[in-house]
C-alpha cells in the first residue's frame, strides 16, 4: 500500500492513552498502523476510521516470542516508510512481590522492556537511514519513584525512560526525535487488569486519556525531548520526584498502591498511565 499521507504506527492501540494517540494522528493526516492483543481493536479500529482516516491493523500479543517480527512485517506490507511511532503497548501487576506469580512479571517485564527494545531496534535504522522520524515511547511518572508493591512495572518504566532519554542523545544529529511521555494515573483499564482496584491509586481521580494523548502528540510532533502528560497535579508530582529521596518517594508509594489501602481518602503521589 501507497499513500501520500504518513505513516503512523500504535502499539496498544485498543483503548486507553493508545486509543486516545491513534486518534490525534488521524486528526492530523496520518495513515495509521494500529496493534494490539485484544478484541477492541477491531471496534477501536472502526471508531478511528469514522475520523476519516485510514486505518490497518494487526493482531499480535508483542510480549510473546516473535511477536515484534510478526508487526514488523505487516509494517514492512504497508509499502511506505514509518514517519512516526508510538510505542505504547504495556502492562502492570499490583502485589507484594514474594505473592505474585513469576509469569505475570515477567510478562510485565516482556511487554513493556523487550518488545520495546525489539521494536525500536527494528524502526529506528530505517528512520536515521532517511534522516527523519519520531518516536514516542510511553513511560510514567512512576519511572521516577521505587515502586513498593508494583516493584516490576516500576522498574520497567524507569528502563523505558532511560533508554528514551539515552537514544534521545544518541539520534540527535540523525533527524530523527525521540520523545517520552510520562503521564500519572490515567482513566484506563491498567488499574484493573493489574489487580489494583482496591487500592488508593486505583481509586483515586485520574486524568483523562485524551488530554494525556494530546499533550504527548504535541510534545512529539514538535521534537521534545519528553512530557509529563495530564493535570496539574501529575507534573507537580514530576517536580516534586526530583527533589524527594527515594525512601520518601518508595514510603508514599507504598501508602497509595498496597493492596486494600483503597478505604483511605488520604492523598498520595500519582504514579501510572
Amino acid at each position: 500500500m501507497n499513500d501520500s499521507k504518513p505513516l503512523a504506527l500504535v502499539t496498544g492501540a485498543s483503548s486507553g492513552i493508545g486509543f486516545e494517540l491513534a486518534k490525534q494522528f488521524a486528526r492530523n493526516g496520518f495513515v495509521l498502523l494500529l496493534t494490539a492483543e485484544d478484541d477492541e481493536l477491531d471496534i477501536a479500529a472502526d471508531e478511528i476510521r469514522a475520523e476519516g482516516a485510514r486505518v490497518e491493523t494487526v493482531r499480535v500479543d508483542l510480549a510473546e516470542p516473535g511477536g515484534v517480527d510478526r508487526l514488523y512485517a505487516a509494517v514492512t506490507s504497508m509499502g511506505q516508510p514509518v514517519d512516526a511511532a508510538a510505542l505504547n503497548a504495556g502492562v502492570g501487576k499490583g502485589g507484594p512481590f514474594i505473592e505474585t506469580e513469576l509469569d505475570d512479571e515477567i510478562r510485565v517485564i516482556d511487554l513493556n522492556i523487550t518488545s520495546t527494545v525489539r521494536l525500536a531496534k527494528r524502526l529506528l535504522p530505517d528512520m536515521v537511514a532517511r534522516g527523519e522520524g519520531r518516536v514516542l515511547f510511553t513511560s510514567s511518572i512512576a519511572s521516577t519513584m521505587p515502586g513498593p508493591f508494583q516493584a516490576v512495572y516500576n522498574a520497567s518504566k524507569s528502563f523505558v525512560q532511560s533508554f528514551a532519554q539515552a537514544l534521545g542523545n544518541e539520534l540527535k544529529d540523525s533527524g530523527v526525535t525521540i520523545t517520552s511521555l510520562m503521564p500519572g494515573p490515567t482513566e484506563t483499564e491498567f488499574f484493573r487488569r493489574a489487580g489494583m482496584e482496591d487500592t488508593k491509586l486505583g481509586r483515586q481521580d485520574k486524568d483523562d486519556p485524551a488530554q494525556v494523548a494530546k499533550d504527548g502528540f504535541e510534545a512529539l510532533m514538535g521534537g521534545r525531548t519528553k512530557s509529563v502528560a495530564g493535570s496539574l497535579k501529575t507534573k507537580a508530582q514530576e517536580m516534586a520526584n526530583k527533589v524527594l529521596p527515594d525512601s520518601a518517594k518508595a514510603a508514599a508509594h507504598r501508602k497509595m498502591a498496597e493492596p486494600g489501602s483503597g478505604g483511605s481518602g488520604d492523598d498520595g503521589p500519582p504514579e501510572r498511565s
